[in-house]
């Protein structure tokens, strides 16, 4: 069947994203092959639905199937960016706006709400841009 076809092909073509992702993407993607499937079966006879308009679904759900592959590619990126910027920061003296809190950074930890620096004083400070680093 030309189903597992495509399902295979875009298994094959997932791989380089994270698992649970893939799988995501690919039930989405088989769930919408599905439907189409299904609505060439059931199709009047007597008024058949254009090939274009089939061709047309399939691109746009194609579209948005690369855009989230997109989104993940840069989410990847904007964290190994938020790394390398953490390691900068080890060894270095923080300092916040105001100089309340200032101290060497002993580590950093790197979380959904972004990165945080241990200072060797034992105060965090969220690494905003409101920092001084010297």
């Amino acid at each position: 069947m030309t189903v597992s076809a495509v399902s295979s092909t875009t298994a094959s073509s997932s791989q380089s994203s994270s698992v649970t992702q893939a799988a995501s993407n690919l039930v989405d993607y088989n769930s919408f092959l599905k439907l189409l499937v299904a609505q060439m079966q059931n199709q009047d006879p007597m008024n058949p639905t254009d090939s274009t308009q089939y061709l047309s679904q399939l691109a746009s759900f194609s579209s948005v199937e690369q855009a989230v592959q997109t989104n993940s590619k840069l989410d990847q990126l904007l964290q190994t960016s938020s790394l390398n910027q953490a390691d900068a920061l080890i060894g270095h003296t923080l300092s916040n706006s105001d100089g309340s809190v200032t101290g060497k950074v002993v580590s950093v930890t790197y979380a959904s709400n972004g990165l945080t620096a241990l200072l060797d004083s034992g105060a965090s400070l969220p690494v905003t841009t409101d920092l001084t680093v010297s």
